[in-house]
């Protein structure tokens, strides 16, 4: 491990096939979109940031604490996430500053992650870094970027300016008031369309804590009855109107599974009362969270929103971290899933209707060619969601490439997902997966299987045009 500290300093064919031949044709596609318009339809920005405006705190709050990308390697590699500040707001100079010295000092850890082609990134193109991190440099990197912080130049709105963001979708609860984004949507000042993302897992799930009280909350801000079945599905169906008024698009599902089941409408309106008094067995909260998938596919039908699936991953997996620190922090883990049997009833429904998109997102490469790629190329309502979360990485997204598009084509595809809190990384998040398609239909072009035009023409598509249709934007 080097001690002295070296340049940093991007390469400009990073990532680009090494083949000379194909990575000219692949500099030429990469030039035509490097500089387009950022389309985000999915993420985790916190809205109320554009809001107030307000400078960021310090290095360590902006980069470090809300990026679970980050903490984990750094946990994983024996650094305490209380030391990180993980969980917390922003800290007190003298930890933020402890907290960017122990990135520093295990930036080896990031080596062949993606994490380190987007700081290397965020660090060189945001704030003219031009060391790589080490524990010698760790204090002058840290004044460098706290005073750039302090600048009119860097506070959230000039850099949502300056990355080119043209849409940013957040991700919401149906029961927030979503005064943010009135905010920003009358503010003219803020010229990147700012959509809230309607996210109701918790209101599905009626075996976990709290169900009943969240379900009476979002009866309250429904202004309905939610002491029946009918009026709990009304509740939502009005929230959902109400997002759809602040210029929501879609509605996403992160549950353990992609089942969706039907049950009769009695026993669907049985498990809730028994949910409503505490009395429901888990088999029962998982049949109605099952059941309810089919009426969110329902309300998609009938309202327009995109219905987003990204199942299969074990959420808290360190009950201690949890306790300690909270969720989103580093500790979900993919598990296994299958979407062919567990979708058919609902696809057998509506998976023709001429409103449904539904984008199917994974954790488990597997399924990407045996089973989503086949079944976003016989329905029309089905798209094949990018490699998210553990795949956003070069090998998958590589793999992911050759995969979909073989069985599916390159109009199956939902356009490149960020998906993250760590709004420094978004472009370069998305100049990764520029860099990526364009490496990819260079390699068709050179074996002959698409003219050159076509690949340029493509990778537009993919970069804006594709996510635009896909969310309806």
């Amino acid at each position: 491990m080097a001690t002295e500290t070296a340049p940093l300093s991007p390469h400009p064919d990073r990532l680009l096939p090494a083949d000379p031949g194909v990575r000219d044709i692949a500099r030429r596609l990469y030039a035509g979109v490097r500089d387009l318009p950022i389309v985000s339809p999915h993420g985790h920005v916190d809205p109320r940031i554009l809001v107030r405006d307000e400078p960021f705190a310090d290095p360590a709050s902006l980069l470090i604490q809300p990026d679970h990308y980050v903490t984990r390697l750094l946990h994983a590699g024996g650094v305490s996430l209380g030391d990180l500040g993980v969980g917390e707001g922003p800290l007190p100079e003298h930890r933020a500053r402890a907290a960017w010295r122990l990135l520093c000092a295990n930036w080896h850890l990031l080596r062949g992650t993606p994490v380190r082609y987007w700081f290397d990134s965020e660090l060189a193109d945001i704030f003219g870094v031009t060391e790589r991190p080490a524990a010698a440099n760790a204090d002058a990197l840290y004044d460098r970027i706290a005073a750039a912080l302090r600048e009119p130049t860097h506070r959230p709105r000039a850099l949502l300016r300056r990355f080119g963001i043209d849409f940013l979708a957040t991700t919401d609860d149906p029961a927030d008031d979503l005064a943010a984004h009135a905010a920003l949507a009358a503010d003219p000042d803020v010229t990147t369309r700012v959509a809230p993302t309607f996210r109701p897992d918790r209101y599905l799930e009626p075996a976990t804590p709290g169900w009943a009280d969240a379900v009476k909350r979002l009866g309250a801000v429904a202004d309905t009855d939610v002491g029946h079945y009918s009026g709990y599905v009304t509740a939502l169906e009005l929230r959902r109107r109400h997002f759809i008024a602040h210029g929501a698009v879609s509605a996403d599902h992160g549950h353990a599974d992609a089942v969706a089941e039907p049950l009769e409408p009695g026993e669907a309106a049985r498990i809730y009362s028994a949910a409503m008094a505490g009395q429901v067995t888990a088999a029962e909260g998982t049949a109605f969270r099952r059941h309810m998938m089919l009426e969110m596919a329902r309300m998609s039908c009938e309202d327009g929103l995109v219905m987003t699936l990204h199942p299969g991953v074990h959420r808290n997996h360190h009950p201690p971290t949890l306790a300690r620190y909270g969720p989103d922090t580093g500790h979900d883990i993919p598990v296994a899933v299958e979407y062919t049997r567990a979708l058919r009833p609902l696809l057998e429904r509506y998976g023709t209707h001429p409103d449904l998109h539904l984008v199917l997102f994974t954790v488990d490469a597997d399924v990407f060619g045996r089973e989503i790629a086949p079944l976003a190329g016989f329905y029309p309502s089905v798209y094949a969601g990018a490699p998210w979360w553990f795949l956003d990485n070069p090998a998958a997204i590589r793999g992911f490439q050759g995969a979909v598009t073989e069985i599916a084509g390159l109009s199956r595809l939902s356009g490149f997902i960020d998906d993250t809190r760590a709004f420094c990384s978004i472009p370069a998040r998305h100049d990764m997966s520029r860099r990526l398609d364009a490496g990819f239909l260079a390699r068709l072009v050179a074996e002959h299987r698409l003219d050159e035009d076509e690949a340029a023409d493509s990778l537009a598509g993919l970069v804006a045009a594709q996510p635009r249709k896909v969310f309806k934007l």
